[in-house]
């Protein structure tokens, strides 16, 4: 070996070495993954597992995977299932969170020696992130996009669906956004409805009725901004201040202001209105309240009615019964139509009274369409039925089946 190359050696481990402390470190950016792999205890190893979910992202994207823990820890009952991450922080994060194993992956090469060695047969996705395309090379596996929730965002309807084997969807509204909006693409064919597993363990389908009370309690739950111009549903900016402001000085309304966490992340002027209408609710004492728990269900279950945007929420509240407004989104932001959940009668413009939008909203509250909405947009919302339909559907894939059959689940091995 000439000295050239055993230089060149020692300068690539002093690199690796210098990298490895760095994404060690604390100060190390936690919108990047670390890529602090379990590469080196891996190697000549295969993986007892037959189902991958493949989460490449930080901490600040865990919420996309947190609400479908239950149902692949359901799923790992029936075909046994990996979730793997490029970020050990996440990973640590997922261990703590769920029963299901967990591992980091940070190289390419290592994750294509064990799916060699292996007998995976499916891959899931919970988002669109970048770095899926890591692991949607490999041909050997069925992808399959969970999708973290479904709403009626221009993100409902990408293109980007096409880099997947099948689409896991809630209920016939995906499937007929898919079939208008995303061309050349077979939408009837690659969609498997299984309903909205999430909400099997989210309490939100088994909230207490709610009591009449003097006073009417109003959820205001805002999106955030998004990250660029045709994704920017939140109404912070555009109704925030006049709509909380309008609520209290009307009297009749209790407000309970919950903010998307991301909310002011890509703009600081969607973070100041965000402050201000946390001021507001603050400021006014009572039974107001900022509400930034994790605990949806909670929220939803002290309101009698709900104000948001074009987002999953509104799906999430479907099955309460209740009625709700959608703050109409402004700028370039893209609402693919037909849209049931956004009928003329539930937008909410930016220069409406919203006190007065909301006792509209409670006198023409109308229980069948209620129903019919939940039915088009969540199939079926009995307790457990997603969770079983959705592993029925994953197992299928395992044991190379057709997933959009309604048998249960076997064992698939």
């Amino acid at each position: 070996m000439s000295a050239s190359s055993f230089g060149s050696r020692q300068v690539r481990a002093l690199q690796r070495w210098i990298m490895g402390r760095a994404r060690r470190s604390r100060f190390f950016p936690v919108t990047i993954p670390d890529r602090l792999g379990q590469d080196d205890e891996l190697a000549g190893t295969s993986l007892p597992h037959r189902v991958v979910v493949f989460f490449p992202d930080t901490l600040e994207s865990l919420y996309q995977l947190r609400p479908w823990l239950p149902a692949l820890e359901a799923l790992d009952r029936v075909a046994r299932t990996v979730v793997v991450c490029q970020d050990s922080r996440t990973a640590r994060a997922v261990r703590e969170a769920s029963s299901l194993d967990v591992l980091t992956i940070a190289r390419y090469g290592r994750m294509d020696d064990l799916l060699a060695r292996s007998d995976v047969r499916v891959a899931l996705y919970v988002n669109h992130s970048p770095r899926n395309f890591e692991n949607l090379r490999f041909t050997s596996l069925t992808h399959v996009y969970l999708g973290h929730g479904e709403s009626d965002k221009g993100v409902s309807a990408s293109n980007q669906v096409k880099a997947y084997d099948f689409c896991f969807v809630a209920g016939r509204a995906a499937v007929e956004r898919l079939v208008a909006h995303v061309p050349r693409y077979d939408a009837e064919a690659r969609c498997v409805i299984v309903g909205q597993p999430q909400l099997d363990s989210s309490g939100l389908l088994t909230l207490p009725q709610r009591t009449p009370g003097e006073r009417t309690a109003v959820l205001y739950a805002p999106t955030w901004e998004g990250a660029q111009p045709s994704v920017a549903y939140s109404s912070v900016l555009s109704h925030g201040v006049r709509l909380v402001r309008a609520l209290l000085a009307d009297g009749r309304y209790d407000v309970l202001y919950r903010p998307h966490p991301l909310t002011g992340v890509t703009s600081a002027e969607y973070g100041a209105a965000d402050a201000e209408v946390r001021a507001l609710v603050t400021g006014a004492g009572g039974a107001h309240r900022v509400d930034t728990s994790p605990d949806l269900a909670a929220a939803f279950a002290r309101a009698d009615v709900l104000v948001c945007d074009v987002s999953g929420v509104a799906l999430n509240w479907l099955p309460t019964g209740r009625p709700f407004l959608v703050a109409r989104p402004g700028g370039d932001a893209v609402v693919p139509e037909p849209a049931p959940i956004l009928a003329p009668e539930r937008m909410l413009d930016a220069d409406e009274d919203a006190a007065t939008a909301v006792a509209r909203a409670l006198a023409e509250s109308d229980d069948d369409a209620a129903r019919a909405l939940v039915e088009h947009y969540l199939s079926d919302v009995t307790p457990g039925r997603a969770t079983a339909r959705f592993v029925a559907a994953a197992a299928a894939l395992v044991a190379g089946l057709d997933p959009r059959s309604d048998a249960p689940a076997g064992e698939p091995g």
